[in-house]
C-alpha cells in the first residue's frame, strides 16, 4: 500500500502536524503510526478510517484510488479539533 503511506504522509504535512499528534488523535502508538507512514505495516480497518476521519477525507482518497482533494479548495479539520 505504497500510496496509503504517501497520502498519509501528505495529509499529516497539509494539517502541520507531527506523527505523535496524528497518533494520540487516532489512539495509536508512535512508533506505530511512524511505521504506517513509512509502509513497514499496514493498519487495520478501523484505523485506517480513524485516519480517514482525522484527515476529513475518503478511504479511497486515501488507499490512493481517488485524488486526494486540493488543499486551498478544502476546509482543514484540524482546525474545527483545535479551535485555530
Amino acid at each position: 500500500m505504497e500510496s496509503f503511506s504517501k497520502n498519509l504522509k501528505i495529509c499529516r504535512k497539509r494539517l502541520h502536524v507531527s506523527q505523535e499528534i496524528v497518533a494520540v488523535n487516532c489512539k495509536i502508538s508512535y512508533g506505530t503510526y511512524r511505521r504506517y507512514e513509512t509502509g513497514e505495516r499496514e493498519p487495520s480497518l478501523s484505523t485506517f478510517c480513524a485516519f480517514a476521519d482525522y484527515f476529513g477525507v475518503t478511504l479511497d482518497q486515501l488507499a490512493g484510488r481517488a485524488p486526494l482533494p486540493d488543499e486551498e479548495s478544502k476546509d482543514n479539520p484540524q482546525e474545527k479539533k483545535d479551535g485555530r
